[in-house]
C-alpha cells in the first residue's frame, strides 16, 4: 500500500512488479540477479480520484504510455528491495507532482525609480564606451 496523502493511498494489487535484469557494466551480478524493478501502473484502473487521473494523463511524460500506464523502471542499486522502494518514491513523486497546484503569476510592472536607474547606468557606460575612441586632432 502507498499513502499519497491523508485521504488517497494506493493498494497493492493496483502497482504492478516484476524483477528484471539490470543493465549495464557490473559483472556476474548483473548476469545472474534480477535486481533491477519493473514497475507498471494502470491509470484508468487505479482507484485515485478523477482529478488525480486527469491531472496524470495531462502530463506530457515519455513514462506514460496511449494507453494511460506509467512505467518506471528502477536499476540504481545492487538489492531488489532498494530498487523497488525507488520505483515506489518515484511513483508518488510522479503523482504529488502532477496535483499539484501552481499559483497564478500576478505580472508586475518596474517602478520607476528602477526604470530610471537602469536608464542612467546604461547612458553612463554609453559615455564611458564613446571615451575610449580614437583621439582626433
Amino acid at each position: 500500500m502507498l499513502k499519497l496523502s491523508n485521504s488517497v493511498e494506493l493498494a497493492a494489487w493496483e502497482i504492478e512488479l516484476s524483477a528484471i535484469r539490470s543493465q549495464g557494466a557490473g559483472g556476474q551480478n548483473v548476469n545472474k540477479v534480477a535486481t533491477a524493478i519493473h514497475l507498471r501502473f494502470d491509470i484508468h484502473r487505479s482507484s485515485l480520484p478523477a482529478f488525480y487521473k486527469q491531472r496524470l494523463l495531462a502530463l506530457q511524460d515519455s513514462r506514460i504510455s496511449k494507453e494511460g500506464v506509467l512505467v518506471i523502471k528502477a536499476q540504481s542499486h545492487r538489492t531488489q528491495e532498494q530498487n523497488k522502494e525507488e520505483a515506489l518514491e518515484r511513483l508518488k513523486a510522479i503523482i504529488l507532482a502532477a496535483v499539484k497546484v501552481e499559483k497564478n503569476r500576478k505580472p508586475t510592472k518596474p517602478t520607476k525609480g528602477s526604470q530610471k536607474k537602469r536608464l542612467n547606468s546604461k547612458t553612463k557606460r554609453g559615455e564611458t564606451k564613446a571615451l575610449r575612441g580614437s583621439v582626433k586632432w
